[in-house]
């Protein structure tokens, strides 16, 4: 797989959607920017905050699009566009209903499940050949709530295991940067929460 250059955080902008569900993608943008000390700054011509980090030499670009999730895409795309980077050197981080809280998995290509912001991306860019970071927040077990359920907060204990999941993924960059996406997946996939 190819080194990423472009590290994408899915949410929505705004104090009250801080700490829901959908904003895992910008938990993990967050604690990528926090463990390299690097703050987010607002760049209007990218529609976001970005930032740029170095992992064991390599530039890596940060972004929390504040288009709202159903627009992410014109954020990806320009920013990318401006900076040349191809769509396989993306990951995109956004929260997974499939998954339980604790349980993060990436993946290579794949369509938008539903994820309207992974919609939009995929919309924009013309393809689906990014890779994903899918971080778990589990399911309400109807699909009449799930709007409420991903705009809703999770319980501390839920939280506690997203963080804890996100953190292990902050360990394993280096090898994910640098493509090595298998042996990142091995480590991160083998933990059984």
């Amino acid at each position: 797989m190819s080194p990423v250059q472009l590290i994408v955080g899915l949410g929505n902008p705004g104090d009250e959607h801080e700490l829901t569900r959908h904003n895992a993608g910008f938990w993990f943008a967050n604690a990528l920017s926090q463990h390299w000390d690097t703050p987010f700054r607002r760049e209007a011509k990218f529609h976001g905050e970005v930032c740029r980090i170095s992992v064991q030499g390599e530039p890596v670009w940060l972004l929390k699009p504040d288009t709202w999730m159903n627009r992410s895409g014109q954020a990806v795309a320009r920013l990318a566009r401006f900076y040349k980077i191809s769509l396989e050197a993306i990951l995109v981080a956004h929260d997974e209903l499939d998954l339980s809280p604790g349980t993060v998995r990436l993946k290579q290509g794949g369509g938008h499940g539903g994820h309207n912001g992974l919609r939009d991306i995929i919309s924009l860019m013309g393809a689906n050949e990014f890779a994903r970071l899918r971080v778990g927040i589990g399911h309400p077990g109807s699909s009449q709530d799930v709007t409420g359920f991903v705009l809703g907060r999770p319980p501390a204990a839920e939280r506690q295991l997203i963080d804890e999941a996100i953190g292990r993924t902050v360990n394993e960059l280096p090898h994910i940067i640098h493509g090595d996406y298998q042996k990142a997946m091995n480590r991160l996939h083998s933990r059984v929460t």
